[in-house]
């Protein structure tokens, strides 16, 4: 797990007391502690011109709904498929990290690296089935995501699991959900009936949207739930009661509201950035309908042209970015901006 600049500063602390005691006979100061290991520490990143650092880049949110051994819409993806789609991401130093955290504007990875935000509708049990033992099968979702993980230690082991009712049904919601928040992944709303929020009243757009957060809460008792993805990419009207609103007890809050979009997301600090409309990328191969569109074709884009593609510098405190991209920062940033 990461370690704040709060708990180093405890480490290092922690380890001149235990090194002097006290101060010498001749009451000099006493000795300077040992440094603290490399395990205790996180070295400095390089600096931003090293890693071409633009945390004002692009960021690819990439969308899965099916795994199958035939696919049968471009919705649907095999395991063969997916595995390579993430190899692929690890290879090229994509780390994946939730929703609520891209949103949140806190993304600590490390220097050079991409942010990529791996999203899951539709709660399919292709996506999350426990064995008996209470860990996931090898061929779901999230079997070869953690199997990928461990392969390739730098790539984080995190996805947002956007959810309908009676998700995850062969496993059961409680026990999914509950193995979800437990081991660090995020679970975000997606109506109880994947309703098409365009169709219906305020009332109804409401009571979607807090039917389900309330069956969230009632599995994993105590779990924030921070973002939504609208089915079929459908916005209410007004859009604002997909940010907030509520029905009967419960309220909903969220930070980021979702689209089926066909492009990669602005930063999260950038100006033009809409946390309420964040466009998202279907995984697809280079080839088939719309794949002009879809992930492949878009991370080939990014590849070939890195100077667009949020890289990382380190600082998870700062916004670091090449001066000539300065406009773009929202202004309620500028005590954050590292410009180079």
């Amino acid at each position: 797990m990461r370690r704040s600049a709060v708990f180093l500063s405890a480490v290092v602390l922690l380890l001149a007391t235990a090194s002097c005691a006290g101060y010498p006979p001749d009451g000099s100061a006493p000795a300077p502690a040992p440094a603290a290991s490399a395990s205790q520490t996180r070295s400095a990143p390089p600096g931003p011109e090293t890693v071409r650092a633009n945390e004002l880049g692009s960021v690819p949110v990439l969308m899965y709904h099916q795994l199958s051994d035939h696919p049968a819409s471009v919705y649907d993806r095999t395991a063969a498929d997916f595995r390579a789609e993430l190899e692929r991401l690890a290879r090229e130093n994509y780390v994946p990290v939730t929703a609520a955290e891209f949103t949140s504007g806190r993304i600590d990875i490390p220097a050079g690296t991409h942010p990529v935000v791996l999203t899951f509708d539709d709660s399919t049990n292709s996506q999350v089935r426990l064995d008996a033992k209470g860990d996931p099968v090898p061929d779901s979702a999230l079997g070869i995501l953690l199997d990928v993980a461990r392969v390739h230690p730098a790539f984080r082991a995190t996805a947002t699991f956007f959810v309908n009712g009676s998700a995850f049904s062969t496993t059961g919601t409680a026990a999914a959900l509950g193995w979800l928040t437990r081991h660090g992944f995020e679970v975000g709303n997606h109506t109880l009936h994947h309703s098409n929020l365009a169709t219906l009243d305020a009332a109804g757009v409401q009571e979607a949207i807090a039917s389900e957060l309330a069956e969230i809460t009632k599995a994993v008792p105590g779990t924030t739930v921070q973002s939504l993805a609208l089915p079929y990419g459908a916005m209410p009207k007004p859009g604002s009661l997909a940010v907030a609103g509520s029905a009967g007890p419960v309220a909903y809050q969220h930070r980021g509201v979702y689209l089926v979009g066909s492009n990669p997301s602005r930063s999260p600090f950038d100006a033009a950035f809409d946390p309420a409309a964040i466009p998202r990328i279907r995984s697809e191969a280079a080839s088939g309908p719309e794949a002009a569109f879809g992930s492949t074709t878009w991370l080939d884009r990014l590849a070939a042209n890195p100077a667009d593609r949020y890289t990382s510098a380190g600082d998870p405190d700062h916004v670091t970015f090449p001066k000539a991209r300065a406009a773009q920062l929202a202004k309620s940033l500028q005590s954050r901006a590292r410009p180079y």
